[in-house]
């Protein structure tokens, strides 16, 4: 099974792309905003970095600051999202809201700019996590502690971070990509 996303409300569709020949057109009716579109069955003109649909592996993304993973619940899959050097704006994913790290969820208790994680490296280049809340509605949570509207709290390798009903894994750069 493939899905589509909406070009204008964002829903997903699922169709079963083993019914259809490579290089041909189909035609979606979004169940939720009745918006007619199209696409072509066959590979993708997108290149790997904007490919939502690409599974990818947890190891990956983590080139040089790691990556958070979003563990799989009722409102999304899973997800890994790579981080880069310097604040990492952290929420749900929708149009018009400009974040780093945009969660694909359907988490009502979860902000559109919900957290930030800051990523540097100290004086001997070891890289440096440091977590805290965007001023979120429903707080941010680091194994099962909330933050306070002000606490900078450094966090390491698996730490558990909860926004709303999502959970977050901190996946670290490795030693190897550390001293690049």
């Amino acid at each position: 099974m493939k899905r589509v996303r909406c070009p204008k409300c964002d829903n997903y569709i699922q169709f079963d792309e083993t019914k259809y020949e490579q290089g041909q057109s189909l035609v979606f009716i979004c169940d939720n905003c009745k918006k007619q579109f199209g696409i072509r069955i066959g590979k993708s003109k997108l290149n790997a970095a904007t490919r939502r649909e690409e599974i990818i592996d947890e190891t990956s993304g983590t080139e040089n600051f790691g990556n958070v993973v979003a563990i799989e619940n009722v409102f999304g899959y899973k997800q890994v999202l790579p981080l880069h050097e310097g604040d990492n704006v952290i929420g749900r994913r929708s149009k018009g809201t400009e974040v780093d790290i945009p969660i694909e969820t359907n988490d009502p208790s979860m902000d559109r700019r919900h957290c930030i994680i800051n990523v540097k490296r100290n004086k001997q280049g070891k890289i440096i996590y440091t977590l805290r809340d965007n001023d979120s509605i429903t707080g941010t949570f680091l194994m099962n502690e909330i933050l306070g509207a002000k606490d900078r709290i450094r966090i390491e390798e698996g730490a558990i971070i909860t926004l709303g009903a999502t959970t977050l894994i901190l996946r670290s750069a490795t030693e190897d990509e550390e001293n690049v």
